[in-house]
């Protein structure tokens, strides 16, 4: 029997256990938890409807690593899954050791009050983990996760070395709302208004957020802006594949996004620091977050498509210089028929049923804390081709113009 605990009922968490239910063979046993417990009233009933699978589920304060210990000592799990907010990493970690359950998660931690993300506060577990014989999975998500696992494929089975890596995540899905975010707003804004930063020649280069602008021709979406930003696997990928001189990390934003946004931070709401208002210290981005629509609410609305994958260039192994593109399609419309949830959420929550799935079975284990991009790339390939994700490669005349 594998019992696994889900903590998180947004639309990451819902997709996730969706497509576990659909594999009872590996998932024998569902527990689903989060603050609002009514959330995951409605996904076990969802999952039921369509899957027959009967789940349990829990209110809890990820936030408490007593009450979170409590829980996973109660239900005894062979892992938990972290598919809640970034700042509750740790305090899951926590408690994943005090109880002595395996750990995973799709986002790195980052703090409440500073748009800051780095891997560093997890990587520092590392001991605590292999003592315990315990495994910490970091970034099972789609970037990172899927992103990760293309680049250490690519370099396993194409290259002898890799030169250059660029990620290109686009969304050329319209979910018909003047403005709205497809994951969790707050942590969404937080990202997309931190300064970019880029891998080059054993530094970081830093540059204003959306000053570096690009457009790209996406297979099945078309042609569409999109900017350098930065993305934790970049941190991960330049410490595990060190050879690799330039990586870059692209997304694509609409022009009324873009719009919103700027007015967004030139009035003020997207600040993270206290505002005194009517004697009481609200928190600007969060009030935000409360009057945008509930991302997990746009799945009947979103139509098009998402499109993301890796551009590698480096030596092959046939000893020739050579350009690879290995990339995903995925249809919202699809997404929300199998699951309820639109693609944003589907291709974060199928790479961490994916990951899940990998550790229980045992395909990947190990004592400490790893990144994605450390383990056997094949299980994990083989997987998104069966469970909804299915890539494909293909090769380029050269490296990305610019």
């Amino acid at each position: 029997m594998s019992k696994v605990l889900v903590i998180g009922a947004g639309g990451v968490g819902s997709v996730a256990v969706h497509k576990m239910a659909m594999n009872v063979d590996i998932f024998s046993d569902i527990h689903l938890a989060s603050r609002t417990v009514s959330k995951c009233a409605a996904i076990a009933a969802s999952v039921k409807e369509r899957t027959g699978v009967a789940i349990s589920t829990y209110a809890l304060d990820a936030d408490d690593v007593a009450a979170t210990t409590a829980l996973i000592k109660q239900i005894g799990p062979k892992l938990v899954v972290n598919l809640a907010l970034p700042y509750q990493d740790l305090a899951i970690m926590d408690a994943c050791l005090a109880a002595g359950v395996n750990y995973m998660d799709t986002a790195n931690y980052e703090p409440r009050d500073e748009a800051h993300f780095e891997y560093s506060w997890q990587w520092a577990y590392q001991d605590r983990f292999k003592d315990a014989g315990l495994m910490a999975l970091l970034g099972s998500g789609f970037d990172p996760g899927v992103t990760s696992v293309f680049a250490s494929w690519l370099k396993k089975h194409h290259f002898e070395r890799i030169d250059t890596l660029d990620i290109l995540d686009c969304n050329g899905g319209d979910h018909g709302q003047h403005f709205a975010t497809n994951f969790n707003p707050e942590i969404n804004i937080r990202e997309v208004t931190a300064p970019a930063r880029h891998w080059e020649n054993g530094e970081w280069v830093t540059t204003p957020a959306l000053s570096y602008k690009q457009s790209f021709d996406f297979e099945q979406v078309g042609p569409k802006n999109m900017y350098l930003m930065y993305h934790e696997e970049l941190e991960s990928l330049a410490k595990h594949l060190p050879e690799i001189k330039r990586i870059r990390f692209w997304m694509t934003f609409g022009d009324a996004y873009l719009k919103h946004l700027e007015v967004l931070q030139n009035v003020g709401m997207t600040r993270i620091d206290p505002v005194i208002y009517n004697g009481v210290g609200i928190i600007p981005l969060q009030f935000l977050k409360a009057v945008l629509p509930e991302p997990a609410s746009l799945g009947p609305t979103t139509k098009g498509k998402t499109n993301i994958g890796d551009i590698a260039t480096g030596l092959g192994k046939d000893g020739k210089d050579k350009t690879l593109y290995v990339y995903n399609i995925c249809d919202h419309e699809d997404a929300y028929a199998e699951t309820g949830n639109q693609a944003v959420s589907y291709t974060t929550g199928v790479p961490a049923m994916i990951g899940a799935a990998l550790m229980l079975q045992g395909l990947w284990s190990g004592a400490g804390v790893f990144n994605i991009e450390q383990l056997d790339p094949d299980p994990f390939m083989d997987m998104l081709n069966k469970h909804g994700l299915p890539w494909q490669v293909k090769e380029l005349d050269g490296p990305l113009p610019f």
